[in-house]
């Protein structure tokens, strides 16, 4: 199974929520666009400053998305499967 990479975007501010939100919509509509294999999004608050967008990629994809997108940072995305 090849390794995917969340890559994401961070907002701070008291609007950072809604920014992440709203930059979401945008992710979504790049992988729709780009026929990604994966489509994983989402957004989540760290505090009431400081929130975040990602995207899950395949490893092999994550550079041409990278360089399109501009992503703050990057990790190695686990599926949380429980057996």
């Amino acid at each position: 199974m090849p390794r995917k990479i969340k890559l994401i975007w961070d907002f701070r501010g008291p609007t950072a929520n809604k920014t992440a939100a709203h930059h979401e919509i945008h992710l979504k509509e790049f992988i729709s666009i780009e026929g990604l294999a994966l489509n994983i999004t989402g957004h989540t608050t760290i505090n009431e400053m400081h929130s975040i967008a990602f995207m899950v990629v395949e490893e092999s994809k994550m550079i041409t998305v990278r360089d399109a997108l501009k992503p703050h940072r990057g990790e190695v995305y686990e599926d949380n499967v429980v057996n």
